[in-house]
């Protein structure tokens, strides 16, 4: 008995046979019939009643090898910018101990790389849930709620413009916040806080690819429209975790909240490739230059906010010499309160503090019935004497370094200055920061 095309089709359907067209040439029975090709991670589409298999599971989405290379290409370049940032980082810190201090303050060129990294990144992850909507109908919450968390990241990491547009946080951040900063992750307890982010490196860089790997897991995360970063990532994010977790130096953690910015941005972006793509599996394209480029962006986006942040802004000279002015008296005041047991305790050898943290550690010894307080009475405002702030809204510092062994000492209190960010190093005033020496200027180290 003689079977037509269609009848012979229809026959393969029913036997749930693996031979069919679309098996030798991919997307052409769904093309040729007007039907939308399924993603790969799009959950089982039924073929029809009485009809085994679904769509999703018959047809072969593999790239062709020439992708498989490329998508390799891209995971392996994603790798070495990251891991490549790290081994910078160290070496920097080796060789030139300064600069590379200098680069991870607030507003330096490390927060402001991190700040590019998640701001792209929460972009791409939204493009990526549009795509997602688009190309398996799901409705994208976690998509959509890892570019929110990417966005959240991002303005606190620069704490929501607080120094860049220079306003004075409410008076909750003040008190509680210990950088005396416009954001939420330093109200909470240093070791919280820490806990959480490894959990978020641990949980989503690490065990969601691994768990996607086994092929039950991976159909459950689809059906739930759950999609996490690439495989092929996992270093980034296990490097990130070691090196957050062992803290070999100071400042690590904000090479590691760099390194992991990047990893979001880098699975953002292949992630965002592969549904793009989802209407012609058979002709793939490689994130590779995807990649590189957003990688290029994120650094000259923060090399540029760096520049631009250190060009000094408008420099009022009565604000300056008002800031002097609160600075000598906040100097007398540490001076003459010297010997207090309480005020020893909180200002030794190698303190490097927010002026108001330290007035918390010492009981407020050395303001007691001082001379920065009587400045209220000439109008200082009085939150700002509060909270040590000064007229830049920003918060007065104090520095005690020591080298005993090369005799040499220096103390002084100091301001950000009209910038907003730090210039003066471990030893002395630098830049337009204003400043009051106790001990000091130092001689320059002997060679």
């Amino acid at each position: 008995m003689g079977h037509g095309p269609q009848a012979r089709e229809r026959l393969f359907l029913q036997k749930g046979t693996p031979f069919l067209p679309e098996r030798l040439f991919p997307g052409t029975l769904a093309q040729g019939r007007g039907l939308k090709t399924p993603h790969p991670m799009s959950p089982a589409q039924p073929l029809g009643p009485g009809v085994e298999g679904s769509t999703a599971e018959m047809v072969d989405h593999r790239p062709a090898p020439k992708s498989q290379a490329a998508d390799r290409a891209a995971t392996l370049l994603a790798n070495l910018l990251v891991l490549g940032v790290l081994a910078f980082a160290w070496a920097l810190e080796l060789r030139d101990p300064e600069f590379f201090y200098r680069t991870v303050q607030e507003d330096g060129t490390v927060e402001w790389v991190s700040f590019w990294a998640f701001f792209l990144a929460s972009g791409t992850w939204a493009l990526a849930a549009w795509r997602q909507r688009r190309s398996t109908g799901q409705l994208p919450w976690f998509l959509g709620g890892v570019a929110l968390f990417c966005l959240f990241v991002a303005m606190e990491e620069i704490s929501w413009g607080q120094r860049l547009l220079g306003f004075q946080p409410p008076a909750y951040f003040l008190e509680h916040n210990y950088q005396q900063e416009a954001n939420l992750h330093n109200v909470i307890a240093t070791d919280l806080r820490m806990l959480v982010f490894s959990a978020v490196i641990a949980g989503y860089g690490i065990a969601l690819p691994l768990l996607a790997l086994a092929p039950p897991v991976a159909r459950l995360l689809r059906g739930l429209a759950v999609v996490g970063p690439p495989a092929g990532l996992i270093p980034i994010f296990a490097v990130s975790l070691v090196v957050y977790e062992i803290y070999p130096w100071d400042f690590a953690g904000e090479i590691v909240e760099l390194m992991v910015g990047l990893g979001f941005l880098f699975a953002a972006l292949m992630r965002a490739h592969e549904f793009r793509d989802a209407t012609s599996p058979a002709v793939r394209r490689p994130a590779t230059a995807a990649v590189a480029l957003a990688g290029a962006l994120a650094l000259g986006l923060g090399l540029a906010n760096d520049a631009l942040s250190r060009r000094q802004r408008s420099a009022d000279p009565a604000a300056v010499e008002e800031a002097r002015l609160e600075l000598e008296a906040l100097a007398r005041d540490v001076d003459a309160h010297g010997r207090d047991r309480r005020v020893r305790r909180a200002i030794h050898c190698g303190v490097h503090k927010r002026l108001y943290g330290l007035s918390v550690a010492s009981d407020g010894a050395f303001l007691a019935d001082g001379e920065f307080l009587a400045l209220v009475e000439r109008g200082l405002p009085e939150q700002r004497a509060e909270f040590l702030i000064d007229p830049w809204s920003t918060a007065y510092w104090l520095r005690y370094k020591c080298a005993d062994a090369e005799g040499r000492r220096s103390l002084f209190l100091y301001s950000f200055g009209p910038n907003r960010l730090r210039d003066s190093d471990e030893w002395e005033l630098g830049g337009d920061d204003v400043g009051v020496y106790l001990v000091g200027p130092p001689e320059p180290a002997p060679r």
